[in-house]
């Protein structure tokens, strides 16, 4: 028989010695992947029956379907076969598809979403063998401020003292076919080239290759003379074989995500094949988010505008743009950098929000969205492309002296996130200022929001869809803020390179923070105005509800509360975060000057619980964020991997409230209605204290409409 077998490259021993590089090899497990049975044999070349190997369940798919809560499925290989017109060799890769079906007898919500009949899903999964590329790649080595994505192994023939860990960044071979020019210039071997799918239709098209081509800019300032370039896919090419660096437009039930991945040699990280996939549906995602900003649709042609008048398709078609830069900087080797929203737009590698602004009452979308690459990205190809190596450092240095951060994924998408310098979806190098103004445009928005939102003919119910994301749009500008509670500035600093120690964010910004945040939950502000309360009727048949509207309490109608609810809850799970929380705790005891968490807590149950809101309804909204207040400090209290003093100053706080409710009621004489949710939040707070959970009911949490990815 012939096994397939994986050797272990995260374990090597660079040497002239084979026996020491042979005893590394030896001391770490490979694995066998496969056993074929041998059906005929001709000198060294032998005949397998592949079926069973590509007939399986290479991807996982029932471990996923079941860890997303999607039911249990088995492979049914009754139903399941190869497929022949998928079964591809190329001169560098062999591509192995199969039709494989799983069935379930309780199918979860998305699979029903998606299937033609959920009890029997049908997926199509595909397996490569992929030739390693030819001899004469120079790895380079990956610094931790180069903003590239590390490859790494251990490497046991490196001397004593030094580490073993060797760390390579993802990069295509790009190589001088000779010396540079008088102007530093040099011709490439091969340049760099990507290729569109031909099934993009216009006028994505032209967008995708508008924004791919922007990278041409800094493969020039590293030194190569039409180095990189995008393309067509040509007629009878294939996007499976791996000569070809692709784009391709694919489509989904959702706005998912999209993605820049590559196939890479897994002893150098040279990329072998660059690879993006854009879903469609993202893209009508800033178009919708255009609709709630504009209300553009008025007069009798409200059922269509032309494409060259048409300001939410231009808002879409600039953020295509940029979306096909960022993921064709995936492919090149090139990681996020969220903080290049703070530092006027850096890098196409941020995730950005589109910008809105106010001029004299009228929101203006002109610069949604950056033109071109920035000053990051050119540095990043810079660090990475080069052809003399030793330059690397220099580049470094250059970003230093520019002022140039980066922040990675690691560091920005926790919700306990420490530093103020990057965030997902936000905007400005001032984040409170950036709240402000998100809120002045939201406000502007909602207070104009009414049919015209919605082309002619549609169901007045879909203004929900519109809504949704324009009541919300301030929640990335939220997280932003969020950062500075508790905040850190700090770098990807090594000895030696004179970096700034880290240092927290001063008590000024951070309150000025909080009580930007504590804005944002006010009644007033989470206050729909009656245009928008009377505009959206019950879901008329055919237009059910899905994910991405609001939840709610009141059925079929429109919750005027929940909507208020959802935000609220957004704010408060940022400041009340357990780790954000420590470190006010522990910044404090360092420095009396920065706020303690004990102030955050007492700030913010003074800003939320002593509203005096203006109206009935204004005074329920009220009640739901105090009872969302109240939720979430019982839940910080009660999270067991948080710091031991926050649980005691989450419990005190708690403890004092639980009396301090019924005193406001006796004090301020209000309305029944708030005497008797003050009774009833108080008895919460009295059974958490017990932790007697079980003696009343608990009203049901409310589902939060999905947030990223948007605008893409």
């Amino acid at each position: 028989r012939v096994l397939l077998v994986q050797p272990n490259l995260r374990f090597r021993a660079t040497t002239d010695n084979p026996a020491e590089a042979q005893a590394v090899r030896d001391a770490f497990a490979e694995s066998v992947v496969w056993s074929f049975d041998l059906e005929a044999e001709t000198g060294r070349r032998v005949l397998v029956d592949a079926t069973s190997f590509v007939v399986r369940d290479a991807h996982g798919v029932v471990d996923r379907l079941r860890g997303t809560g999607q039911g249990s499925f088995r492979l049914d290989a009754a139903r399941s076969a190869p497929v022949p017109d998928q079964l591809k060799a190329f001169p560098r890769n062999t591509e192995l598809e199969a039709r494989l079906t799983f069935a379930s007898d309780a199918p979860g919500r998305f699979v029903r979403d998606v299937a033609a009949d959920p009890s029997a899903v049908t997926v199509r999964v595909r397996q490569s063998f992929v030739a390693l590329p030819e001899p004469g790649y120079r790895p380079r080595a990956f610094h931790p401020a180069s903003g590239y994505f590390p490859m790494q192994y251990a490497d046991y023939g490196v001397p004593i003292g030094e580490e073993p860990v060797q760390r390579l960044i993802y990069r295509h071979r790009l190589e001088c076919a000779g010396p540079p020019d008088d102007e530093g210039m040099c011709e490439p071997v091969e340049p760099i080239v990507y290729y569109l799918d031909p099934g993009t239709p216009e006028p994505v098209r032209g967008a995708l290759l508008n924004g791919a081509r922007w990278w041409a800019e800094a493969f020039e300032a590293a030194g190569f003379r039409d180095g990189y370039r995008v393309e067509m896919l040509p007629d009878g090419a294939d996007m499976q074989d791996a000569r070809y660096n692709t784009i391709q437009w694919v489509h989904r039930a959702t706005r998912g995500w999209s993605y820049g991945a590559s196939v890479s040699d897994p002893r150098t990280g040279e990329i072998i094949k660059g690879h993006v996939s854009l879903g469609s549906l993202r893209v009508r995602q800033d178009y919708l988010i255009a609709e709630g900003l504009l209300a553009p649709y008025t007069g009798t042609d409200a059922a269509g505008l032309e494409a060259d008048r048409d300001p939410m398709l231009t808002l879409a078609l600039a953020r295509l743009r940029q979306l096909s830069a960022h993921e064709v900087g995936h492919t090149i080797g090139i990681a996020h950098n969220f903080a290049a929203s703070t530092q006027g737009r850096a890098s196409v590698m941020d995730y950005p929000a589109p910008l809105a602004t106010l001029e004299g009452g009228r929101i203006e979308l002109g610069d949604a969205y950056a033109v071109g690459l920035g000053r990051w990205d050119v540095q990043a190809v810079k660090y990475g492309y080069v052809p003399d190596e030793t330059l690397t450092e220099l580049v470094l240095a250059e970003n230093r002296a520019l002022g140039l951060r980066y922040v990675s994924d690691l560091d920005a998408r926790p919700a306990g996130a420490a530093t103020p310098d990057g965030a997902l979806w936000d905007n400005g190098a001032d984040a409170v200022a950036a709240l402000e103004a998100e809120l002045a445009v939201r406000r502007a928005a909602l207070d104009r929001f009414d049919e015209s939102a919605i082309r002619v003919g549609r169901p007045l119910a879909t203004l929900e869809e519109v809504l949704v994301p324009l009541y919300l749009r301030h929640r990335y500008q939220v997280e932003a803020t969020a950062h500075l509670l508790g905040g850190v500035r700090y770098g990807y600093t090594v000895r030696g390179d004179s970096s700034a120690a880290p240092a927290p964010v001063s008590g000024d910004v951070q309150r000025a923070a909080l009580g930007a945040l504590l804005a944002a939950v006010q009644a007033d502000a989470l206050a729909l105005p009656p245009s928008v309360l009377e505009a959206v009727p019950p879901r008329p048949p055919g237009y059910y509800d899905d994910r991405e509207l609001f939840d709610g309490r009141t059925g079929v109608t429109f919750d005027p509360v929940a909507p208020a609810e959802t935000a609220a809850r957004l704010v408060f799970d940022f400041v009340l975060e357990p780790t954000r929380a420590a470190r006010l705790v522990y910044q404090h005891d360092l420095d009396a000057s920065l706020p303690s968490f004990l102030e955050v807590v007492s700030e913010t149950v003074e800003r939320v619980l002593g509203q005096q809101p203006a109206t009935a309804y204004e005074h329920e909204i009220h009640r739901a964020t105090a009872n969302a207040l109240i939720e979430a400090l019982m839940a910080l209290a009660s999270d067991e991997g948080a710091a031991p003093s926050v649980l005691a100053q989450a419990e005190i706080v708690l403890r004092g409230l639980e009396d301090g409710l019924l005193y406001r009621v006796s004090a301020s004489d209000p309305a029944d209605e708030d005497i008797a949710f003050r009774r009833w939040l108080s008895g919460r707070i009295e059974r958490f204290l017990d932790r007697d959970h079980d003696e009343a009911p608990e009203p049901r949490d409310l589902r939060t409409p999905p947030g990223s990815p948007i605008g893409q």
